[in-house]
């Protein structure tokens, strides 16, 4: 048995429960990681609640069909699969599951796995994979960053967004992030050559035109965004909110029909978990170029709260869930509010 955070129905954070579970036993291709450290996303609120209501055809109609809560995780190998031939019993990892990570182990697919990053802790790196390759392939696949190039990261100071503005710049990017007035300071400490404190200024109508725009919040119209655009530059839409049934995939759908019709390149990110990538950014972490930033860590009895926190507070960078052990008293990069 094992302890692991549950959800029987779609609903809010008070639907999840801290229950004890059979422990997962891996197949041929997979691995038994005990989990030292989970971490919370806008992905993992999304399934609490269900919406939009289009997410259910791929999660479950009534239910999601998988009940434990989370996808980000580093820890322990503990055994493995006939055929894994990468990993053995006690090789720290980390990864993205689909199989839930706000638990004490997972089975994790052995090509989602990758060495955990030696300079990080396992709170730091469980931080890192969902948030990390979805701002590495945006920028990188999506938006084909090159040296030099203009790139505004709008939503910069959340759990992609900072990571985003890290890559960029170790990309050879000007990096221009979008950001509130309590999150400026943090933004600049990233790297970013410009910060703009989206309660004071439009990006959509300043001078400035940019190469790429990632979009991790999705709250301008399209034309707008455009128009914040070089002629042939970049629009990689990552986030929106739209209605309850759909969500932004209205808006996707628009952008994606339109880009043929312009010069501007109009794209859709939808990021995939990958081991490989999750190689190619602990060299960047180990090189001292990308590091996590961490708000606040909970224990893992307390996740409903944290996914609370995530959810209705506008957190800021990483919100961490320390399975093994308990919370500690601080992390590298944490954020202090006093």
């Amino acid at each position: 048995m094992m302890r692991a955070i549950v959800q029987r129905a779609y609903g809010t954070c008070d639907d999840l429960r801290l229950e004890g579970i059979d422990e997962p036993t891996p197949g041929p291709h997979e691995v038994l990681v005990r989990i030292r450290a989970a971490s919370v996303n806008r992905a993992d609120w999304l399934v609490t609640t269900g919406r939009p209501s289009i997410l259910r055809v791929g999660l479950g109609l009534r239910r999601p069909r998988v009940a434990v809560r989370g996808r980000d995780l580093a820890g322990t190998v503990v055994t493995v699969g006939g055929a894994v031939t990468g990993f053995g019993p006690g090789d720290e990892v980390y990864a993205e599951t689909t199989t839930g990570s706000f638990a004490e182990y997972a089975c994790v697919p052995e090509r989602l796995l990758a060495p955990k990053p030696t300079n990080l802790t396992f709170e730091q790196a469980a931080a890192v994979p969902l948030a990390a390759v979805t701002a590495l392939q945006g920028l990188r696949d999506v938006g084909q960053v090159q040296p030099g190039q203009a790139v505004l990261i709008n939503g910069a100071s959340g759990g992609v967004g900072t990571f985003a503005v890290q890559i960029a710049k170790t990309l050879g990017a000007d990096v221009t992030g979008v950001c509130s007035t309590r999150n400026v300071a943090l933004v600049r400490s990233l790297g970013a050559d410009r910060v703009i404190d989206y309660t004071r200024e439009d990006f959509t109508r300043s001078d400035p035109r940019y190469d790429v725009i990632l979009d991790l919040v999705g709250q301008h119209p399209l034309s707008a965004c455009r128009a914040a655009l070089t002629r042939t530059g970049t629009l990689v839409l990552a986030s929106g909110n739209g209605g309850p049934v759909l969500g932004p995939i209205a808006g996707y759908i628009t952008a994606l029909a339109l880009s043929p019709f312009v010069p501007q390149r109009l794209r859709v990110l939808a990021a995939k978990p990958s081991g490989r990538d999750l190689e190619a950014l602990a060299a960047f972490i180990e090189a001292g170029q990308v590091t996590p930033v961490i708000e606040k860590i909970y224990a893992l009895a307390d996740t409903a709260q944290a996914l609370r926190h995530h959810a209705e507070q506008h957190a800021r960078s990483k919100i961490v869930i320390a399975v093994a052990t308990p919370p500690p008293p601080a992390a590298a990069r944490q954020i202090n509010d006093a």
